[in-house]
């Protein structure tokens, strides 16, 4: 029986329309965050979307000393803040020690607990007693199957407000695969899944002192993602990604989104109406 979560006045559940889960990789500053989580917002009212806006307030894993991590805790949820009150979209952040989670919790409608930090215990126990919704990222090293324990993990704490995430697997040196089977066997846990396209091409520093990626595969992999009946999709977006600080070659460009959310939600579409049309004929 697939799980239901609700979140203002939609719905995370793998039989529900899907869910857009999308912003720039990092709150660059507030203003950049404003424009981008209004420009989403009108493009996801445009087409009908639910949407929840994402950025990070801090990109505590960069690959090198020197890459810039974001705005920090106390201005980044501030910015969310001011976007939540002028826009009145759901947002989400990364929360990456355990002492984030309880500030984060009350600005923020959704806590991410990246792939790197998916079995740090401490830090999904602190997620969890928040009462939040807790978004989990599937590390990059863990089998899909492996993901029960820790859904038991934030289960323990009494939260069931829970979504899983795929990104990739590693896969050799520098270089990300999509399992597809991840999803269903995820979903498996009665839980929405997610699937995140943009750091499923991510090349894991490929560039030396940064991470490379193929953006041009994402919404390949997100129209193969979308056809296995789920929850919601993750992209990252920027109006200008070469000039990003991170994740600038895997980012989709803002003008492109338009039309890749129109493919995705007629795929969505037909995907749930055969999946229930099944069901019912069962």
């Amino acid at each position: 029986m697939s799980k239901s979560i609700a979140l203002q006045n939609f719905a995370f559940s793998n039989d529900s329309p899907f869910v857009l889960i999308a912003g720039p990789c990092q709150m660059e500053s507030a203003t950049h965050g404003m424009e981008m989580a209004t420009a989403l917002k009108e493009l996801a009212i445009k087409l009908d979307i639910p949407f929840v806006f994402k950025a990070s307030f801090d990109k505590a894993n960069r690959t090198s000393i020197n890459g810039i991590r974001g705005m920090g805790l106390t201005a980044g949820l501030q910015a969310f803040a001011d976007i939540k009150a002028k826009l009145e979209v759901p947002c989400l952040t990364d929360i990456h020690e355990p002492y984030q989670c309880a500030p984060a919790a009350e600005v923020v409608d959704i806590l991410q607990i990246p792939a790197f930090l998916c079995r740090q215990t401490d830090l999904l126990l602190a997620a969890g007693k928040t009462e939040r919704i807790i978004n989990v990222k599937k590390g990059q090293f863990l089998a899909p199957w492996d993901m029960k324990n820790v859904v038991e993990k934030l289960e323990s704490t009494g939260n069931k407000k829970l979504l899983l995430t795929e990104r990739g697997t590693c896969f050799g040196y520098n270089t990300l695969v999509v399992d597809m089977r991840s999803l269903p066997q995820m979903k498996q846990t009665g839980y929405p899944v997610i699937f995140d396209a943009t750091h499923s091409v991510q090349q894991p520093s490929a560039l030396g002192g940064a991470s490379g990626g193929q953006r041009e595969f994402a919404p390949i992999l997100a129209k193969a993602a979308i056809t296995t009946g789920i929850a919601g999709l993750f992209f990252e977006t920027h109006e200008h990604p070469e000039n990003a600080p991170s994740d600038s070659a895997t980012m989709i460009p803002l003008n492109q989104m338009e039309h890749i959310l129109k493919e995705l939600k007629l795929l969505d579409e037909l995907t749930k109406k055969t999946l229930a049309n099944l069901e019912n004929n069962s």
